[in-house]
């Protein structure tokens, strides 16, 4: 089992422009979270949404544990997220602006063992938007090669 366990979620900082991020606690299981520390997180298509004045995540798929037998869990359920409830007002205020979303950046143990998942709220970027990002990537690239 890997000491440190960070899952990034790649395609969301090339989908979205990010304009702030936090960090937040994630309620799961016992067979959830030996998955977690397996590395066994897939982002795809995941969001969060509010619901009753609480942050959930949703779609994103944690796999079954393979020894958990009876115990396990369902892959893709919705989870409850943990945060303040300032921080809750403060984000579900930036919510009600047209076009932003919050997405799941990336998934840790901290050093006391809990999992945080660092949120993200991001915009949309159009096509032209996509294709400066590649464009300054490559060119970054491209000057660390020269400085080696």
């Amino acid at each position: 089992m890997p000491d440190k366990v960070y899952i990034k979620n790649k395609p969301a900082t090339f989908e979205y422009a990010i304009e702030d991020r936090l960090t937040a606690g994630i309620m799961l299981t016992g067979s959830e979270i030996k998955s977690v520390r397996n590395g066994k997180v897939s982002f795809n298509d995941s969001y969060c949404f509010f619901h009753d004045g609480e942050l959930w995540i949703k779609s994103l798929h944690i796999a079954e544990y393979v020894n958990a037998g009876y115990a396990g869990h369902d892959p893709v359920r919705e989870r409850k997220l943990l945060l303040t409830k300032k921080e809750l007002a403060k984000w579900a205020y930036k919510m009600k602006e047209k076009g932003l979303t919050i997405i799941p950046l990336s998934m840790y143990i901290n050093d006391n063992g809990y999992a945080k998942v660092e949120l993200g709220l991001g915009r949309g970027k159009k096509l032209h938007d996509k294709r400066e990002s590649i464009k300054s990537r490559d060119a970054e690239r491209e000057m660390k090669r020269y400085l080696k």
